[in-house]
């Protein structure tokens, strides 16, 4: 079995600027009731986030 590893491209906040892979653990993740689940910013906690998966 071949073993590959998956690179995310990097996810913004749009409201602090803050920054780190899309997926990563360092972004919260909230379930929302009527949306789903989102990505929230650890730092200003804004679902305001331009991801890439």
């Amino acid at each position: 079995m071949v073993s590959e590893s998956i690179t995310f491209g990097p996810s913004r906040c749009r409201n602090c600027g803050f920054e780190a892979p899309g997926g990563d653990d360092a972004w919260r993740r909230i379930d929302v009731p009527k949306l789903g689940r989102m990505t929230q910013c650890p730092d200003c906690e804004s679902t305001d986030v331009i991801t890439s998966r």
